[in-house]
């Protein structure tokens, strides 16, 4: 008889579960790795994965949303119910584990409170189809900037804004429900163009080999023009006007000059001049950052899908990686808090290698991560209940 784990595997997308891992290790690089580098300049690290590492997350937030809610058939009436039930479950137990972990002094803008969020702004979408879903996120790529610019108008964003926990969520919730959905580090209301696109390849057919070019070449060029057309801008005058503009009180890492497009934002644009909403930077929420980060993600999914054609069970240890990261990135962020902080030599090799040696050997012979075993068990109990509920009726 197959061992548990091996039946869990191929019912997975190995492909999905390591574009998951790509985002982990890139998340941890730009957690454990120094901003600047020691020639001055902003380091590798961030270049590669500042802003692209947690978008690819959300992205994929959506694509397991689609999958876990009937892949490229969407739910309808009491199979919709029961769908909304498992996904709400799953993201009561996300948030939950993320105010936990905002109370650890990591010094990390934890996602996984605006990650549950995300996933309870996903049900009344679950009905719709790939093409519906791609069409309304790439076209809240930028409404949602547009709007978040004008709401936060006049608004000082606190410093703070990037880490609900308990403590915050007690003493000021309204607070802390406007940093989940405008100010804060992963702001739902601009963050949503992630996830119905992610819905919407969710609901395309990810096995078929022509699916998997179509998001490697789509994504590329997305993440090209995009980049490129907000440089082009920068060039032709837009730097002289958000040089002009000031960032106000809002707060960046780094100078307005000819390497804005490197600069870290911390989830949204200064409401100084809606010039602004031309930039690229990482975390800065703007259109061409939305648009540059989406095409990343589809490319680096679309590129692991592929390589599962090409390397097959080859490609199952990077996966293993990828099918656990909720207990993973919880980790990571109480180890950087406690015993494996980002002071310690080789940080980025000793958390990625750690990563490692837990997962592949849990997921061959335990099967889900301890985290990801909670939330199964909250999802199939609300869709057992739901279930009961209507034959009772």
């Amino acid at each position: 008889m197959p061992e548990r784990s091996t039946i869990l595997s191929r019912r997975r997308l190995l492909g999905v579960d390591a574009a998951r891992a790509v985002a982990l290790i890139g998340m941890i690089s730009t957690h454990v790795e120094p901003h600047i580098g020691p020639d001055g300049q902003t380091s590798l690290a961030h270049v590669l994965a500042a802003g692209r590492a947690s978008a690819l997350f959300a992205v994929l937030a959506g694509v397991s949303i689609a999958l876990a809610s009937g892949g490229t058939s969407p739910p309808h009436g009491r199979g919709w119910a029961t769908a909304a039930a498992a996904t709400t479950a799953r993201a009561a137990v996300i948030f939950v584990v993320g105010l936990v972990l905002g109370a650890f002094d990591s010094g990390l803008a934890v996602i996984l409170c605006y990650y549950g969020v995300l996933f309870v702004v996903a049900l009344p979408f679950l009905r719709l189809r790939a093409g519906w879903l791609i069409g309304l996120g790439l076209t809240w790529a930028f409404v949602g900037p547009v709007l978040s610019q004008w709401l936060r108008l006049g608004i000082e964003t606190p410093l703070d804004s990037g880490v609900p926990n308990v403590g915050t969520l007690l003493t000021d919730p309204v607070g802390t429900a406007s940093s989940l959905l405008l100010t804060g580090y992963y702001p739902v209301l601009t963050w949503t163009a992630y996830l119905l696109v992610g819905m919407g390849v969710g609901r395309l057919p990810l096995r078929r080999v022509g699916v998997a070019v179509w998001l490697a070449v789509g994504g590329t060029a997305l993440a090209v023009l995009s980049y490129a057309g907000s440089a082009w801008w920068l060039a032709g005058g837009g730097l002289a006007e958000l040089e002009a503009a000031g960032t106000g009180r809002h707060f960046t890492t780094g100078p307005i000059d000819d390497d804005i497009l490197h600069v870290g934002f911390f989830g949204t644009t200064p409401t100084t001049s809606w010039e602004w909403l031309g930039i690229a930077s990482p975390h800065s929420g703007a259109p061409p950052d939305l648009l540059h980060t989406l095409g990343c993600a589809l490319a680096v999914l679309g590129l692991m899908l592929l390589l599962e054609h090409a390397v097959g069970r080859a490609l199952w240890p990077v996966a293993a990686i990828g099918s656990m990261t909720f207990t993973l990135y919880s980790l990571h962020v109480v180890l950087v808090a406690t015993v494996l902080p980002e002071t310690i030599d080789d940080a980025f090799l000793v958390h990625t290698v750690l990563a490692a040696a837990i997962a592949i050997p849990w997921r061959r012979y335990v099967g889900r991560g301890p985290l990801e075993a909670v939330a199964a068990v909250a999802a199939n109990g609300a869709r057992r209940r739901v279930r009961e509920h209507a034959t009772q009726r």
